[in-house]
């Protein structure tokens, strides 16, 4: 298992932003991740409009993860509707 930060774009409405990340956390699950800390960092400005969304709430997960899982969790994200980016980063 390695360590992961995970950094997750949300839309920054309420309904969609609730429903993305508990998605985000079932997948994880799924695939045997730990969750070591999630840390909200807040709406920002989008840098440019995503899915013609101009803000987006910002969520970093700290996570343990088998890196042969990665691969998968990458194409179980690309079919979230309610993620606008995401971005896995390995710490070790």
């Amino acid at each position: 298992m390695r360590q992961y930060e995970l950094m997750i774009v949300l839309p920054a409405e309420e309904g969609p932003q609730q429903a993305g990340r508990e998605q985000v956390q079932a997948d994880l699950s799924a695939q045997g991740a730990e969750i070591e800390k999630t840390t909200e960092i807040g709406d920002r400005d989008l840098a440019y409009e995503i899915d013609k969304q101009h803000r987006g709430k910002y969520v970093l997960y700290n996570i343990k993860l088998d890196p042969a899982k990665v691969a998968h969790l990458d194409k179980t994200f690309k079919l979230n509707n309610n993620l606008l980016r995401y971005l896995f980063v390995n710490i070790t």
